[in-house]
């Protein structure tokens, strides 16, 4: 999708639901920014984040809540262990016994929304309710930057409202996100830190290093990529697999002309992941799509 909204290219149902599910969490921290959050650069990302739980992500997220007076008690996320098996095994390791909320891979984004209710006064009891006026303003927006109604919403692994999307309107939203003032700090503070967004080695950040973008996925396999001042490309698995929506992606991108032949040896692992058997390669994915040009 380009900076205008006009279609570019496509494959597939592209006006097929399904749910944002971690791919909304930029937009989610725009309208907690915009909220009265004050997050700084560093917050914001985190609040942007599917973080994996090492101790760079836990300090953040503490702080983030201390410098609003709060603590862990007041998240509402379920409590869990962290994401990545490196960062489990350093809180083991510590003598932990129970998960925690903080823990939990979305802290960072409850945190956000967090702040921001502190700052409005609003309850923060009952923040990640549809109808607190917090999560109002998430449907609003996604609605909005997708010209899509995002209801019905359900209910996210985290708690928080989960948005309805399509692939255009999803693609349509992270071309916003490259070209929109308004949400610049976003994507600068996602692009400054993509590491805390998601983890190396993942695709969504391997995408957003490789390029002059952020890149954002979500479970059950989907993945939106914003280009600087370019544009936006979305991709969804419909058998719920994160690389290859990733693959999708980085393909996508690459039959447009935004990858660079640098990008796209800096890509290897995410333009032909790898298929273990036995615990070694035995294969690798590839994309047998042809865009239709719009």
């Amino acid at each position: 999708m380009s900076a205008d909204g006009a279609l570019l290219a496509s494959f597939g149902d592209i006006d097929r639901p399904f749910y944002l599910r971690s791919s909304a969490k930029p937009f989610q921290a725009a309208v907690s920014q915009d909220s009265g959050a004050n997050l700084d650069a560093l917050e914001l990302a985190m609040a942007s984040a599917s973080h994996r739980g090492f101790p760079v992500h836990i300090a953040l997220v503490e702080s983030m809540l201390a410098r609003a007076g709060l603590d862990e008690g007041s998240l509402r996320c379920p409590r869990d262990w962290p994401l990545a098996p490196r960062a489990a095994r350093i809180v083991a390791n510590s003598g932990a016994t129970s998960p925690r909320r903080v823990w939990n891979n979305c802290s960072g984004k409850h945190a956000g929304f967090l702040r921001a209710c502190a700052s409005r006064g609003w309850p923060l009891d009952t923040y990640l309710s549809p109808e607190h006026p917090l999560q109002r303003r998430v449907i609003e927006l996604v609605s909005e930057l997708g010209e899509l109604s995002a209801q019905p919403v359900g209910v996210d692994g985290c708690g928080a409202p989960v948005l309805r999307t399509t692939c255009r309107a999803m693609a349509r939203m992270f071309a916003r996100l490259a070209t929109e003032t308004s949400l610049a700090p976003v994507f600068t503070a996602m692009h400054r830190y993509p590491a805390l967004v998601g983890a190396n080695g993942e695709g969504d950040t391997e995408i957003a290093i490789a390029l002059d973008a952020v890149a954002k996925g979500g479970a059950a396999g989907c993945v939106g990529v914003a280009v600087a001042d370019r544009l936006g490309v979305a991709a969804k698995s419909w058998d719920g697999l994160g690389p290859v929506a990733n693959l999708a992606a980085a393909s996508a991108l690459d039959r447009l002309g935004v990858l660079s032949p640098t990008a796209v040896r800096s890509l290897d692992s995410v333009l032909t992941p790898r298929v273990l058997g036995g615990g070694v390669p035995v294969g690798s994915l590839e994309t047998r799509f042809e865009l239709e040009i719009a």
